[in-house]
């Protein structure tokens, strides 16, 4: 999380990093800042807040200046305010940084030692400072930001500028992401291609432990030790429409809508109609899959729910164990690996630094292999995965994940139906569960089309403080990610439980004032379901029911409402019923006016631990 932009040109740079601010405001949003060099001098302006509030600043007492860095900050060290804001700027260095520096403290104690005085409660003024420091000492930008990251532990992407050396800017990244834009008589760094679209679509990957020294003629890659090194030049697909938010009031609901094509997209030359196409996974990874005796599903947030879903699937058809774990858990305990296991890792940027920590840790704990589901093709999580699957959501702004999660189904569900074909599924029973998931972007567009009575149903919540979601089997997972989606944009407290644990201590919760949401499709925990809506009526809560039928409850009772939705079929049901509780959270968001992108104390891409 936090975003970076970076530039040498020869026009003013300061309204480029603005633009490349705003694209990245997902990455972080509670502060912002830029610095330019004019004139031998170091111009800065910050602001507590989101970019407008800095921009308002800066076009209030604008600067020029052709080399500049720019900042917008997710907290980790220091509260969310003007002094701990990037750029942070010791004597002739300015720096931006996104990360944590595990070892910040023994630094900052041994430059306080030596007299050095600190205005911020950030890591970052660490570094900005130790570089200050070899500066003094005679090397350059590039050797001294060498020698500072060698000392450094933990994660970091930073980029920083010495007054002393106009049109030069230079990078570091190891742990969080970091990339070159190439321009005409014009460099850039970026979080990401988000950043960089409008002036570039060449962009370097950085490798991690990689330094970038840019200006603007020039582009030179050193690894840590000091080598040069060259990188692949890659021309991005992202368009500037993709992070617009066109005719929609927010990215959210506009990445909502776009489901159906994302979801057609991640299915496309993969699978046919007699089933699965070869070789989907990357090259030798029908092979791969064909040794594996159990799978570890890793990943984070909703990313963790998507894999939950694909547990069941995969232990129901291809009957294989999975199990799936939280990254940040995973990494602090000795999991037991049997033999032939396969590590899968979910992550839609693919720079989460709990999954990439995990996925690392893998590759000593002798699995059979790794396999990443992704949506950034040239992320960490990507490059360093022996397969790979891309789940071509295109650019999500949002924070609150929606199409990102749908083409994660629909990614592992061809993993499921791949692992179970080889492991001799029944032909007839295979040939309808590809069916089934051909047919996933019609049932989700179907299911968009109950907006107006979600609408409808959204002011129900509006005076709520808290809310129950339940489900059973598969659409367990679903109720936890449609808690999730309300609690991340409404700031209403939910939770989910499978409903059969309803009565083992959450029923305490039930009454009047508690909304209790259910996601019932058919299927065999039908009549166990209705069953548990029935103790929830007793008890005289407001049961809000997604179903494919009645689910026990006539028509739409005073203190209730019954929402049909077609399925589509069991299989591919919990990508269907995701998107009308994506709706419902959506709406309930934007009654109660709460900033819907961009909800309080998040970021997306999690970069830190």
């Amino acid at each position: 999380m936090c975003g970076i932009v970076a530039a040498t040109a020869q026009r003013d740079v300061a309204p480029l990093l603005i633009a490349g601010l705003k694209a990245l405001e997902y990455r972080g949003y509670d502060s912002a800042g830029l610095a330019v060099l004019d004139g031998g001098q170091i111009r800065r302006v910050r602001a507590k807040g989101k970019v407008r509030e800095m921009e308002a600043l800066y076009r209030a007492d604008p600067f020029p200046g052709g080399t500049g860095i720019a900042h917008t900050r997710w907290a980790t060290h220091g509260v969310p305010n003007e002094a701990n804001a990037h750029p942070h700027v010791a004597g002739r260095v300015a720096i931006v940084h996104n990360g944590i520096i595990e070892n910040y403290a023994d630094l900052r104690a041994r430059l306080q030692a030596g007299g050095r005085a600190f205005t911020s409660e950030t890591d970052t003024e660490v570094i900005a400072a130790l570089v200050d420091e070899r500066l003094a000492a005679g090397l350059d930008l590039r050797e001294a930001v060498l020698a500072v990251v060698r000392e450094l532990e933990g994660a970091y992407a930073i980029a920083v500028i010495d007054r002393n050396a106009p049109g030069r800017v230079v990078g570091a990244r190891r742990g969080a992401p970091l990339l070159v834009g190439l321009g005409i008589g014009e460099n850039f760094l970026g979080s990401d291609a988000q950043a960089l679209v409008q002036v570039t679509h060449r962009v370097i990957y950085l490798a991690e432990d990689d330094v970038v020294e840019i200006t603007r003629e020039s582009v030179r890659i050193h690894t840590l030790d000091g080598t040069p090194v060259e990188r692949p030049v890659h021309e991005s697909e992202l368009s500037a429409d993709a992070v617009e938010r066109g005719e929609y009031r927010h990215y959210m609901q506009k990445e909502i809508f776009e489901q159906p094509r994302a979801v057609a997209d991640t299915l496309e030359a993969r699978l046919g109609p007699h089933g699965v196409l070869p070789n989907i996974f990357g090259a030798g990874g029908d092979e791969l899959l064909a040794k594996v005796r159990g799978l570890h599903i890793v990943a984070c947030g909703t990313s963790y729910h998507a894999g939950l879903v694909a547990k069941y699937w995969i232990e129901e058809y291809a009957h294989l164990p999975v199990g799936v774990e939280v990254a940040s858990e995973y990494r602090y305990r000795d999991a037991v690996v049997p033999p032939d296991t396969l590590f899968v890792a979910i992550s839609q940027s693919g720079e989460t630094a709990d999954t990439l920590a995990a996925m690392r840790e893998s590759k000593r704990r002798g699995y059979l292999g790794t396999l990443a589901i992704c949506n950034v093709p040239e992320s960490s999580v990507v490059r360093e995965a022996d397969l790979r699957l891309m789940t071509r959501a295109g650019p999500e702004i949002g924070v609150a994940s929606t199409k990102a999660f749908t083409t994660q189904l629909a990614a592992l569900a061809l993993l499921a139906l791949q692992l179970a074909h080889q492991r001799g599924l029944d032909a007839d029973r295979y040939a309808g569960l590809c069916a089934q998931l051909a047919h996933l972007p019609r049932a989700i567009e179907d299911a968009l089309a109950l907006e107006p009575a979600i609408v409808a149903l959204a002011e129900r919540f509006i005076p709520r403080q808290h809310a129950l979601f339940l489900g059973r089997g598969v659409q367990y997972p679903v109720a936890l990610e449609g808690a999730l989606k309300l609690k991340e944009i409404s700031y209403i407290h939910a939770e989910a439980y499978p409903a059969g644990e309803l009565k083992h201590g959450p029923l305490a919760l039930v009454d009047e004032s508690m909304p209790v949401v259910a996601v019932a499709p058919g299927g065999p925990l039908l009549e166990k379901l209705k069953s548990n809506l029935q103790e929830v009526r007793a008890r005289g809560g407001e049961l809000i029911v997604f179903a494919e039928g009645e689910a026990g409850m006539d028509g739409n009772p005073a203190r209730g409402a019954l929402l049909r939705v077609a399925s589509g079929g069991d299989f591919i049901a919990p990508a269907v019923f995701t998107v009308p509780l994506q709706l419902l959270a959506y709406h309930v968001a934007v009654l109660r006016g709460t900033d819907v992108d961009q909800p309080r104390n998040l970021a997306k891409s999690v970069t830190v631990e």
